[in-house]
């Protein structure tokens, strides 16, 4: 194919390289004459392993070329793919000045080539927030070409997910590729430019695409912070925090997998609230500021708060609430956010029901009973026996559990209760188009 791509900063370079060593026709694009030289002379803009000789190569056998003609690049290629930089504004928001520049540039030559060469497709690679594709850019490309995205011209978004010093490495072999595509022919043309790449290829709405990269360089972050703050802990109570991390990072079942990768309710129980508290003492016994570790539990506390703010948007006061204990498949109800969940609601005079097939309070014994009466004294009263009466007495029910006969019960549409997600119901997809349905995350 023939490729125009604009920016030569790591990902544009890495990105033109790659992509010219696979058979493509590459054109780089930049404002900087100096990098255009370079490449010209065939040599890399950027320092990174493997690309000063990739570059050499594929310029000395014409497969990759620069140029600061905007123009002449576009009517030269099929592809347009932007790499440009969207750094940050000094209030910490995405700048997207580049990208709208650069958009409104291509729109300009495609609208002086008009139809010839067939359609071109715009493929954005620079990392942008969810909504700057199809609120930002796409409007100001119509305007300048004249004519309408997905008809007159293709546009998708293509994150990459190249680590500066493995760039070229990452490029031949990906964690994954992700096409967000405004069309399934714009999506085409994208996985026909990574043809014969290993690894999975996602094909995914415009949005979903742009997200991906966040929750990737988030989850990075976080990664990075709690392993130095665990670490720091470590060495104030005189553990080898690399042998801790060494068995940790060998649980492949639960701490190096999907397990609680999935956007639900708040957690709970009679381990993680309490480890966590514990964990954080420790750390400011041994004056260790761990403000990672210390805001898990807050965040956590958040994330049920936006429950109850769901249920007072709907200005309704009978509240059904399925599910009681901390996870499914288990009556115990200590540290349950669900319980806390309930006594919130109850508090604040709602007139509540609660169905949980797995809590009795006949067979309540123990830690479990005493928590119930500290925290729920009440519980005994709000309890439904079945989930009917719960839906009967409700005008907006929480389901906080994924149980058969819940599910099977929940009505559908308009005219019923509102339904408050807290699990990801099975048919949530199909529910969120209808009136009535609220996801907690989703």
């Amino acid at each position: 194919m023939r490729v125009s791509v604009f920016g030569l900063g790591y990902v544009g370079c890495v990105s033109a390289a790659c992509l010219a060593d696979m058979g493509h026709e590459v054109i780089g694009v930049d404002v900087n004459q100096v990098k255009v030289d370079l490449v010209n002379d065939g040599r890399a803009p950027v320092v990174e392993e493997r690309i000063g000789e990739l570059v050499a190569e594929v310029v000395g056998s014409g497969a990759l070329r620069a140029t600061d003609d905007v123009r002449e690049a576009v009517m030269n290629s099929e592809v347009s793919l932007v790499c440009v930089g969207t750094p940050s504004e000094p209030n910490g928001s995405l700048c997207t000045t580049y990208l709208e520049r650069v958009t409104e540039q291509i729109g300009a030559a495609l609208a002086e080539r008009g139809g010839r060469g067939g359609r071109h497709t715009v493929v954005f690679r620079s990392t942008m927030l969810p909504g700057t594709c199809l609120d930002l850019l796409v409007p100001i490309l119509e305007k300048s070409l004249g004519g309408t995205a997905g008809v007159d011209v293709g546009v998708a978004v293509n994150p990459e997910f190249l680590r500066e010093g493995t760039s070229v490495r990452d490029f031949s072999d990906p964690p994954k590729t992700v096409i967000g595509e405004l069309d399934p022919a714009s999506g085409d043309v994208v996985a026909a430019l990574y043809d014969g790449l290993p690894g999975e290829v996602f094909r995914v709405p415009v949005p979903t695409a742009e997200a991906i990269k966040y929750a990737d360089n988030a989850f990075h972050g976080l990664k990075i912070g709690f392993a130095n703050e665990l670490g720091a802990v470590c060495q104030a109570l005189g553990v080898d925090s690399h042998q801790v991390m060494d068995v940790f990072l060998a649980d492949r079942k639960l701490n190096i997998s999907p397990a609680y990768l999935r956007p639900g309710f708040a957690f709970g129980g009679s381990c993680l609230p309490k480890d966590l508290r514990s964990l954080v003492y420790a750390a400011q016994r041994a004056d260790v500021s761990v403000p990672i570790l210390a805001h898990v539990l807050p965040s956590n506390e958040e994330h049920l708060q936006r429950a109850i703010e769901l249920v007072e948007r709907t200005g309704r006061r009978k509240v059904g609430l399925f599910g009681l204990s901390f996870k499914p498949g288990t009556d115990d109800l200590r540290e349950s956010p669900l319980v806390e969940l309930a006594e919130r609601l109850f508090g604040k005079g709602y007139d509540l029901r609660i169905h949980d097939a797995n809590v009795s309070l006949s067979r309540l014994l123990g830690a479990n009973r005493e928590y119930i009466e500290t925290r729920l004294p009440h519980l005994a009263q709000l309890l439904a026996d079945s989930v009917d009466e719960v839906l009967e007495h409700a005008e907006v029910v929480l389901v906080g559990t994924k149980d058969p006969a819940v599910l099977s019960a929940l009505p559908r549409g308009a005219g019923g209760p509102v339904i408050v997600d807290l699990v990801r119901l099975p048919d949530a997809e199909a529910r969120r188009a209808e009136p009535g349905y609220v996801g907690l995350a989703w």
